[in-house]
This record gives structure tokens, sequence and C-alpha cells, in this order.
């Protein structure tokens, strides 16, 4: 093994010494190609073979001109570790001069046409120099110098598009690695221009990979397609409509970054199901990312449901499909998905299932009974594992347990489903230490229905103090207790209290409670006033709803 690495040593020794001959000698030779460029990287470290290749072809009386032999020399260079000196070799070789006959000879060998004049530059030529120029991008984004290394990348590109502007024929540059340095150079640029902090040029890079005709595999268009998607996603740069002329009659056009990442994971996912592409089920998370935060989420759904089986687990597959029908407001077709999980998964490993869905069946009375269930089967598969989710779980069974009181056929069950509930809401409680604003609330609400007004006054303070006034439901708590309590002019300077800190938007429960309040305490003409108030927020927010504008809900 030692001798091998002796005699590569020596291989290269001579190869660099013959090359600095070649460089005082200015004669005329053909260049034995070393790089070989493929996912975005040249691989620069020459196998031995070759290395011997070229050293006999110099030894049986060959030469190098100038510029194959700098560019030769840099290659050695570069293979050693000498990142500097291969770039200051490449800096001696001047390809502003060479690059219009490399245009010329692409646009001529392009054409098969053998009536056309003879190329200026053979295929090998060509190669080489385009090398020479990927070379010393890959030199200069190893020495960090990211803006140049994406200007001279995108000099490749800028080459191929003024000589050949219709793109790349399909079998131009067989034999030859001139369409592997091409596709490399198409790969790496928006890398580059993402490194050296420059978004648009980014963008405008990535689309001019999938625009234009490079020749590119089906696995390489799909990375381009998945890192432009994940881009557009997560840069923060907002990019512009796509230029006209990719813009087909009849065709979707994208108006945003999300719109556009959203056409790129789809049809990611098409390839996906076409088996085009080996499945990647990142691209299904990013897809599942954007359209949330679009709020298109029947979509999502419809597109979870085309996945082919494998691409996700069966039961992420259910999960997602149900968080999707969940957020359109489907409960039921929601709380059935997550049924068909629960029945053949262990509790153990079905945690958010159980929690999701007990909190599901809480929302509804005629499935309190279930939530209560599926919050216990939480409860016992925790077994003190963690008392954030002990304290959801318990939250959720005291929830359902007073939703199913409230249905509950006798009033001995009734009022025991009662005391569990705030048992268990207590446990929660102390579990938290006052610092769960669910927990107060719902404790809090829980014993203003069973007429502990006190209790649930005090809970309804500490909730008010803990959220500093910032949740309207919690203002209408306190003013709707005390209210209970027959204090009706501390309820209603609580109400004011609440709209002086909340949006005109938002105050028809306020305004609504106020005239509850002033009626419940003879004064009937300030209640008329309150409800004229209250209308008038109603007609301001229907006439702002037919206008187009967007507002919250009252």
């Amino acid at each position: 093994m030692m001798e091998g690495r002796k005699d590569r040593g020596r291989s290269r020794s001579v190869f660099r010494r013959m090359a600095m001959q070649c460089l005082c000698s200015g004669e005329q030779a053909n260049l034995v190609d070393e790089l070989n460029p493929s996912n975005g990287e040249i691989e620069l470290y020459a196998k031995n073979d070759g290395l011997r290749e070229a050293e006999l072809s110099l030894q049986e009386g060959g030469s190098l001109n100038y510029e194959e032999a700098r560019a030769l020399l840099a290659k050695v260079e570069y293979q050693q570790g000498h990142v500097e000196e291969a770039l200051r070799v490449l800096d001696g070789i001047n390809t502003a001069e060479l690059i219009p006959l490399v245009k010329m000879s692409i646009s001529r060998l392009a054409r098969a046409d053998p009536h056309s004049s003879y190329p200026p530059m053979s295929l090998h030529t060509v190669n080489l120099v385009m090398e020479t120029i990927y070379l010393k991008t890959i030199a200069l984004r190893d020495l960090g110098k990211l803006k140049e290394a994406a200007q001279e990348c995108s000099t490749i590109l800028d080459v191929i598009e003024s000589a050949l502007p219709k793109g790349l024929p399909a079998n131009f540059g067989d034999g030859s690695n001139l369409n592997a340095t091409i596709r490399s150079a198409v790969e790496l640029l928006p890398e580059l221009w993402k490194l050296a902090d420059f978004p648009p040029e980014a963008l405008s890079s990535y689309r001019r990979a999938l625009l234009s005709s490079w020749n590119l595999d089906a696995k390489a268009i799909g990375r381009i397609q998945k890192e432009f998607a994940i881009f557009l996603l997560y840069s923060g740069c907002e990019a512009c409509t796509p230029p006209l002329r990719s813009q087909l009659d009849g065709s979707f056009v994208p108006q945003n970054n999300l719109e556009e990442a959203i056409l790129l994971l789809m049809i990611l996912l098409m390839k996906f199901n076409l088996k085009r592409l080996e499945r990647d089920p990142t691209v299904m998370h990013h897809l599942t990312f954007a359209l949330s935060i679009s709020g298109r989420l029947k979509p999502l759904a419809g597109q979870f449901e085309k996945l082919l089986p494998g691409v996700l687990h069966s039961r992420e597959w259910l999960y997602n499909v149900a968080l999707c029908y969940l957020a359109e407001e489907d409960d039921l077709a929601a709380l059935n998905l997550l049924k068909m999980i629960l029945r053949f998964g262990e509790d153990s490993s079905c945690l958010k299932e159980l929690l999701l869905t007990s909190k599901i069946c809480s929302e509804n009375g005629a499935h309190a009974e279930e939530g209560a269930s599926y919050a216990r089967r939480a409860l016992a598969s925790l077994d003190g594992g963690c008392d954030q989710l002990e304290v959801v779980a318990d939250l959720l069974l005291g929830i359902s347990l007073s939703r199913q009181a409230r249905y509950a056929p006798s009033g001995t069950e009734r009022a025991s489903q009662q005391r569990e509930a705030l048992k268990v809401l207590g446990v929660a409680e102390k579990k938290m230490q006052d610092k769960d604003f669910r927990v107060l609330y719902n404790l809090s609400l829980e014993n203003a229905e069973q007429r502990k007004l006190d209790v649930a006054a005090l809970y309804a303070k500490k909730l008010l103090k803990l959220e500093n006034g910032s949740e309207l439901r919690s203002w209408l708590l306190v003013a709707r207790i005390t209210s209970a309590q027959k204090r009706f002019e501390d309820a209603e300077s609580i109400v004011n209290a609440a709209l002086d800190q909340t949006a005109k938007w938002c105050q028809g429960d306020l305004l609504q409670t106020k005239a509850k309040i002033q009626a419940a305490n003879g004064q009937f003409k300030k209640a008329v006033e309150t409800y004229t108030q209250l209308l008038a927020v109603i007609q301001l927010r229907k006439k702002s709803f037919n206008s187009g504008n967007f507002v919250l809900q009252v």
C-alpha cells in the first residue's frame, strides 16, 4: 500500500514537471481528460491509470499548448490541496478570449451539418475550456469567494444559452464530459447564490435551470424542483411572477412563493405516483406545511389520499388526513379516521391520537362518554411519564365528564360526574400550580355551572391575571360570574373595562353581555342603547364583508 502511494506521488511529480515544461514550450498537443463532473462536484483526484496514461503520452513526444498546460497544472495543484495555487494558475488563462470561439464551435458542432464550416475548436477543446471554468468555480467556492464563484459558474450557462438558444440537443457532447460539466454547473449555480446571500439571483437560477433545456435526467430535475420549493417556502425572499415567455396559454401561473412551491411539490408527488422518481417522504412534509399555512386543508387531504402505499406509514397517513378534516371542521370524518388508528394500535404508541380523539369527543355532547374513555386510556398509557401530557389528559377528561353530566339521565349520575370533573380538574391545577390558563378557565366554568360562584370567581380572577387581560372569553367569564352573584354594577364595570381594551370588530359578545346585565338590573333604556350599538357594529361588519374587506368575526 505504501508503495502504491509512493508510485502515485512520483507520477504526479513527473506530471507536474512535464506540465511546467509545456508552459515554457508553447507547442501544441492533445490533453488527456481528467475531470469527471457528477452531481455538482468534480472528481479532481485522478486515478493512477489516468496519470500514467497522460505521463506516457507526454513521454512519447506529445506536448501541450499554453492554456492546456495551465489547465492541467491547475488540476494537479487542486488535487494536491493547493487551492490558492490552482486558482493562481487558472487566472493565467484568458478565458474571455476563448469564449467567443467556444460559442461558435458549440453552435456549429450542434448543427451536425456536413456542409457547415468547420468549427474553430474541437469538442475536446470546448470541453477543456468549460471544465477549466468549472474548476475555477470550485476553487473560488472553496476559498469562500462565493459571489465570484457564482459569477464564474454562470459563465458556463451563458455560453450554452448564447450558442444554443433553443437548448442542448439530446445527443450533443456524447463521448465527452461536456454534458456532465454543464449539468453540474446548472445544479451548483443556485446553491452558490444562496451561500453568497443573493436570494433574487438564486431564485432566477432555479427558474433558469427548470425552464431551459440542459439535458438533465429525471433525478436531477427532481432534486432542483425540491430544492427550489424549499427555497420558496423558507427563504423569506418574495418571488416575482415567472417571466411571460415561460407562461403557457391557459396554464396556471403562480402569483407568489407559496403557490409556486405548492405547484412544484405537487409535480414531484405526481412523479412519485407514476414511479418516475424514487419516493421521498420529506416532499409530503413540505407540502403539508405549505398547504397548512395557505389554509387549503381539503386539497391537502386529497393529496394524502392520492399517495400510493409505502410513501407514508398507514398510521401517519390516517393521522395527517384526520388533521386536514379537523381543520376544515369536518369533525366526524376526522373522528372516524382516528378511531381506525386506535382500533389497531397499542395505546402506548398512540398517545397523540388518543388525546386528539378525546378532544374531538369532548366538544360534542353525543360523544362525551367516548371522550372520557379515550382520556382515561391516555392517562393509563402515560403512567406518570410526563406531567404536561398528564395535565392535558386530565383536562380533557374533566371537560368530557362535565359535558357528559349535562346529558346524564338521572340526578345521581349527574352529581357523580360533576364531582369527578372537579376532582380531575383540581389535580391538573395542582400539577400546573395555577400556570395553565386552560385548566383555570375550565375549573372556573365548571364551578360556575355547579353554582359555586365564589370559587368560580377566584379561579376567574387568577385566569385574568395570568393572561394579563388579553383574552376576551376570560373577561366574559368574569363578568357573567359577577352578574350571577347579583353584583350587576361591578359586572357592567368589568364589561366596560374589556370594551376599552378590545377592537371594535370583536365587541359583539361584550355588548350583548352588557345589554343582558343592564336588563337584569332593570336598566331597560340603557339595555336598548347597548343593543343599538351592537346593531351598528353588525351593520358595519356586514358592509365591510360585502365590499370584500376581510375582518375578524365578532
